[in-house]
């Protein structure tokens, strides 16, 4: 059995049942076309095959990476605000935890963690309470800097496999249409006959080619550009947020040089 028969057989039938009365050359013409295809070049069914294996997987991709960035969205929202609100640094550690899914809170944890193993207690004035100073924060800065590149990176899981989808399946559909001329070409020299029975089949099965191509290749080439738009914006407040953070560590645990 051919490898797309199962794919197209229930619109044949469809298409063999609504045909009534006597079968006109254009009917005729149409079935036929379909038959072609079934019984396509095996290259050229090949090539709807990964069209379409693509495709599907593709739309995969877009509907998981839409439903993960737009939680990240919400989240990151949420965590902002708390942290701006906040009256300690132990206070939004305890909510990030909370917030598996949003790239700040993995970005706070990571940095709040490193920044409490930079820190000392100073004990030589028995008479006021302990405080706690940082004595190094370059680990801490690129704790920060390494958290936001896992985060970046594990957000952008999937838009490569849509940049070679939106990238290369029109010409995978170019290769399918090549074939389905050829076969047009062999059949008229085969019949010695260029008319529409001859050459409807291979035509149909070039353009069909180069539409499954477009299909597949047009909606990951969008998607991709938005999702890229989007995660750029997420690395942006990323980084806006370390940035914030640095600040407010430095501003109140770093021990000036020389005190």
């Amino acid at each position: 059995m051919n490898l797309l028969s199962n794919l197209f057989l229930p619109y044949l039938a469809f298409a063999e049942q609504s045909t009534k009365g006597p079968p006109t050359e254009a009917s005729e013409v149409s079935i036929n076309l379909l038959e072609s295809i079934l019984s396509a070049n095996i290259i050229v069914q090949l090539t709807f095959l990964i069209l379409i294996s693509m495709s599907i997987i593709s739309w995969a991709i877009i509907f998981q990476k839409w439903i993960v960035l737009k939680k990240t969205k919400e989240e990151n929202t949420h965590l902002e605000d708390i942290f701006l609100q906040a009256n300690s640094f132990e206070e939004i550690y305890n909510t990030a935890r909370s917030h598996e899914d949003s790239p700040l809170s993995q970005i706070f944890i990571n940095g709040y963690n490193e920044m409490k193993k930079s820190v000392k207690h100073d004990t030589e004035d028995k008479t006021t309470p302990p405080s706690y100073q940082l004595m190094e924060f370059d680990n801490v800065e690129r704790s920060l800097r390494k958290s936001i590149d896992n985060e970046i990176s594990h957000l952008e899981i999937g838009l490569g496999f849509l940049a070679t989808t939106g990238s290369s399946c029109p010409f995978i559909g170019l290769f399918g249409t090549v074939f389905g001329i050829m076969n047009s070409f062999n059949k008229i020299a085969a019949t010695g006959s260029a008319s529409l029975h001859v050459v409807a089949p291979g035509i149909a099965e070039a353009l069909l080619a180069t539409g499954v191509g477009l299909f597949a290749a047009i909606p990951a080439s969008i998607f991709f550009n938005s999702f890229l738009n989007q995660i750029k914006k997420q690395e942006l407040i990323c980084n806006n947020f370390s940035t914030d953070f640095i600040n407010i560590a430095k501003r109140n645990f770093l021990q000036k040089r020389g005190e």
